[in-house]
């Protein structure tokens, strides 16, 4: 696949080296690109919550999958169904197109997203940015979601319990988008949209399918990971490269 200067720029961003053959130009990246992971400005988005029937403040049932956006945003905000409503101070719904190609599913929210009330903020959020955008996906062009919408204490990994709760509610996000693609980020995720307890390194590469709809999923890793080990960066730019290619039928 030929690399434009955007995406060389992205890529640099992302901490990936390129290469080029010894008889090609030598493309010069751009002064700015490595100041892109920090300079991305993560827009907050403040949500008023809609009116809503006492049955809607009750824990997730099957009348969820009939809520429209502004019922199940109100579900998701006045939900009590586990424990975590008592340490959460806000709740992390989802945000982007509604209307979106691509999903990005991640695990639960962390200090910040619990602060802020928005998935993936921060320098794993910068990151993940950076990840679309080097296949030319702008954030508001995707629809970015939990498998939890409350962040677990001291970023534990979300419980049996918790996740069966919180389930209804991904699962008619999934069928209000209506992707093309659910790239599922972290083991975490993973694990719990594909209902397998097989390691990430098992699942990379592959093409799995969520729901009613065989909605295609593709596993990669958590950013958050990726910052922690940048020598994967590689590897999460050739899932990147896979799902690009599943979302367009070509899998």
């Amino acid at each position: 696949m030929a690399i434009d200067d955007r995406q060389q720029q992205y890529l640099q961003a992302m901490g990936i080296q390129t290469w080029s053959r010894r008889d090609a130009t030598t493309i010069a990246a751009s002064p700015g690109a490595a100041e892109i992971e920090s300079s991305v400005e993560m827009p907050v988005v403040a949500e008023t919550a809609p009116e809503v029937s006492e049955s809607v403040r009750l824990p997730p049932g099957d009348e969820v999958h009939r809520y429209n956006w502004d019922q199940l945003k109100g579900a998701v905000r006045q939900c009590i169904a586990c424990d975590l409503h008592t340490t959460r101070k806000n709740t992390v719904f989802g945000v982007g197109d509604e209307h979106a190609d691509w999903m990005v599913v991640g695990e639960a929210p962390g200090a910040d997203e619990d602060r802020q009330g928005e998935p993936f903020v921060g320098r794993a959020g910068q990151l993940l940015n950076n990840m679309l955008l080097a296949i030319g996906l702008k954030r508001e062009q995707v629809y970015i979601a939990n498998i939890l919408k409350c962040r677990p204490p001291n970023n534990r990994d979300p419980r049996p319990e918790e996740v069966v709760k919180c389930e209804p509610f991904l699962k008619r996000q999934v069928e209000l988008v209506n992707p093309k693609i659910i790239l599922a980020v972290g083991r975490v995720a993973a694990h719990n949209l594909l209902k397998t307890d097989s390691s990430l390194s098992q699942l990379r590469g592959r093409c799995f399918y969520y729901g009613e709809h065989n909605t295609p999923v593709v596993v990669t890793y958590h950013p958050a990971y990726l910052l922690r080990s940048p020598k994967e960066k590689r590897k999460a730019w050739q899932d990147l490269l896979f799902a690009q290619s599943v979302s367009r039928g070509n899998h």
